[in-house]
């Protein structure tokens, strides 16, 4: 059985000779453990640079400097959870279209549904592997649409 999640550089390099911006990606999760691993697998993405927030309120304190081209988030955080971030992203227009993936231990389908109607367009359920991470990811970044992943 393989790995949950590689140890791979967090560098990524482009396959294209197309001089184009790193898309960027915001990795919202409270347990460090996770969002570390979360990192290694978006960071095997090509272009894509990462950038780590440690719950809700932190997330929003780099949403106010930064452009974002996609959100990771956890719900169950301090603070500030995740469906809240989701509501507060989407209330924002500078962020509103952004898209939004949830990785989440919530496996029931009612908590499933309250991310998606708050405007989450993709929902993972933890434990997850590296490679339904960078499908789901690479998914919203091309603008396939949502995804369910549970």
């Amino acid at each position: 059985m393989p790995a949950a999640f590689s140890s791979s550089s967090l560098s990524s390099s482009s396959s294209s000779a197309q001089a184009s911006a790193p898309r960027e990606v915001l990795v919202v999760e409270d347990s460090a453990t996770i969002r570390h691993m979360l990192v290694s697998a978006v960071g095997r993405i090509d272009d894509v640079r990462v950038t780590e927030a440690a719950d809700g309120i932190d997330a929003l304190r780099k949403l106010a400097s930064q452009r974002f081209d996609l959100i990771m988030t956890d719900i169950n955080m301090p603070v500030m959870d995740g469906l809240k971030l989701i509501k507060r992203v989407r209330d924002d227009a500078r962020h509103q279209n952004v898209p939004i993936a949830v990785i989440s231990t919530e496996s029931a389908d009612a908590d499933r549904e309250r991310a998606m109607a708050l405007g989450a367009n993709a929902y993972l359920i933890k434990p997850v592997q590296a490679e339904q991470v960078i499908a789901c990811i690479t998914q919203l970044l091309t603008g396939a649409g949502a995804t369910d992943g549970g």
